[in-house]
């Protein structure tokens, strides 16, 4: 055997002998899986503060119905992607997304379905719109909506009412101060505030940004002023005009006057 190949044979051997204790290192380093078990759940919700229905405590009582939630569970028998199929299921989920670290703890991500919009129809349904416009099942959970009534069809209520339920949620001043949305026979549209004793007649619902911009101007510079109990009805139904209608007074106030 000539030295070159010697040499060639002493710096393969040295090669597989420095794999075998890099692989062996890390081998007695790396904790083994099927020993370790889940020590800690943490679910995350965005938007916890908000008007969802979700809480921790509901996603892990989700999770034990079906016999999936991890805590005390070895980690190697643990189905991150059976987690996330199962939460996904829920109606009032959105997004799930759930991990393993090598710690032993499992992180579970969600994304609930936002209400936006509470259906009281005439039709006697019952039911939650959410932010992108779907239809949230009702839970019997009390929550801080605005509160639509009157003739409303599930399709109305998806491709007309959302949208401009999600303009008054995303205004702070609109947000507290529109209490009921109330549908018409014909369509049109009243809005019944929290602060004032009225009604606020929109119209058609076209335009509602438009209008609502001339009834906060009109809140500012004219009832401001007038008194924000004067009247009974206030239209904005045309673009060029807001029409007020008083308020009668009673027989005591007019046996006083």
């Amino acid at each position: 055997m000539t030295q070159a190949w010697k040499r060639i044979i002493v710096i393969a051997l040295d090669v597989l002998i420095a794999v075998y204790l890099v692989l062996a290192v890390t081998a007695f380093n790396r904790p083994d899986e099927k020993a370790t078990v889940c020590s800690e759940v943490r679910i995350d919700i965005a938007d916890a503060g908000g008007e969802g229905f979700l809480n921790p405590a509901e996603v892990k009582s989700l999770l034990e119905r079906q016999q999936l939630y991890p805590l005390a569970q070895p980690m190697a028998f643990i189905s991150t992607r059976s987690i996330e199929e199962t939460l996904e299921k829920s109606p009032f989920v959105d997004n799930a997304e759930c991990y393993k670290t090598q710690s032993g703890h499992v992180c579970i991500n969600l994304r609930q379905r936002l209400p936006v919009l509470y259906i009281m129809a005439a039709n006697g349904q019952r039911y939650y719109l959410d932010d992108h416009g779907e239809i949230l099942p009702s839970t019997g959970l009390t929550s801080n909506l605005i509160v639509a009534t009157g003739n409303i069809s599930q399709k109305f209520a998806c491709r007309v009412l959302a949208p401009i339920a999600n303009l008054l949620r995303e205004d702070k001043f609109w947000d507290s101060q529109v209490e009921q949305l109330n549908v018409l026979g014909d369509g049109t549209l009243e809005l019944v505030p929290r602060v004032g004793d009225h009604v606020v007649y929109l119209g058609a619902p076209t335009d509602i940004s438009q209008k609502l911009d001339r009834l906060r101007k009109f809140y500012k510079y004219g009832l401001s002023q007038a008194g924000w109990n004067r009247y009974e009805r206030i239209s904005m139904e045309f673009g060029n005009q807001i029409i007020c209608k008083k308020r009668k007074l009673d027989k005591t106030k007019k046996m006083g006057s």
